[in-house]
């Protein structure tokens, strides 16, 4: 559905976009992932047509389509209700189904049909985003795009918003899903791109994209007291490639490649042993998506 080729976007002299390349096909939900500044709002800004590339390509495989954006602060008019702003909207995008009906629909998708009686102005952070997303939804969009849905959200209303994008999904919507929140990406999406220095780092099917860091030799220790001294003998193991180390996730540690698990797990218990370490806690692991994402925005992940 969408193909996007040496994106490129300067503001005055900062390059923020230096040669973004991106694919999307129909029925993806694309959780598009990146620290903050690095051009992801730019990109979806350009997708929208709301601002200009200065190059590359954006191409939606020959075809226009119709697109549904939902900002990260969705701004409403606090003077109307839920019916009335998205009637509103029906006519602003010159719908020309039944407006009433309509609204009565994308209502009910949201789970906004009480609420809506309600202005707006009154609506908790969650309504807004569930509005929001309903007049996303509104001229029955080929893509949907949602930047930080559930941002600033209690953990109820990111529980709601992330049931929506969910139904959507099953439906057969075309998703971005741009969020810092990476337990909800592994939650919904099938696919993930990650942007680094303004090109794309990392992108494919999700479980590929896991599995191709995580050859399943992770080991998580965890310590009574992380000591520097602790923290060095069991970072400086032989077969071991790199290591994380903090007090709240532990020590983790990544074998060399070619290491079987057997022979990495039995060379860190006797250099536990070797160096008087009781550990509380060892345990095999495999990688998230946050601690990957992490690993390849600070650089010290790579698939090269």
């Amino acid at each position: 559905m969408l193909r996007i080729k040496g994106l490129r976007k300067s503001y005055k002299r900062f390059s923020v976009l230096k040669g973004l390349d991106m694919n999307l096909e129909k029925g993806d939900v694309y959780g598009f992932l990146g620290p903050n500044g690095c051009g992801k709002t730019t990109t979806m800004n350009i997708i929208c047509n709301i601002i200009t590339k200065d190059g590359g390509e954006v191409n939606f495989d020959g075809k226009k389509i119709k697109i549904g954006y939902l900002p990260e602060s969705p701004a409403l008019y606090g003077y109307m209700n839920g019916y009335e702003y998205l009637d509103f909207i029906g006519a602003c995008c010159e719908y020309r189904g039944d407006i009433k009906a309509r609204t009565a629909e994308v209502l009910e998708i949201t789970g906004m049909t009480e609420g809506a009686k309600r202005l707006i102005k009154g609506y908790s952070r969650g309504m807004n985003q569930r509005v929001g997303i309903a007049a996303a939804l509104y001229g029955e969009p080929d893509l949907i795009i949602l930047d930080e849905p559930t941002s600033a959200l209690d953990p109820e209303g990111r529980a709601e918003v992330m049931e929506i994008i969910r139904k959507l999904a099953a439906g057969g919507s075309t998703i971005v899903l741009c969020t810092h929140i990476l337990s909800d990406v592994e939650r919904v999406a099938n696919k993930v791109g990650i942007i680094r220095n303004g090109v794309m780092a990392v992108e494919g099917d999700i479980w590929d994209v896991k599995s191709k860091f995580d050859k399943g030799n992770v080991i998580n220790i965890k310590l009574r007291e992380y000591t520097p001294q602790a923290i060095t003998a069991i970072c400086s193991a032989d077969l071991v490639e790199r290591s994380n180390a903090n007090s709240v996730d532990g020590i983790t540690l990544f074998a060399k490649d070619g290491v079987s698990e057997k022979e990495f797990y039995n060379k860190v218990i006797m250099n536990l042993a070797e160096n008087n370490i009781l550990p509380e806690g060892l345990e095999f692991r495999r990688l998230s998506l946050e601690q990957i994402y992490i690993g390849v925005t600070n650089g010290s992940l790579s698939l090269n």
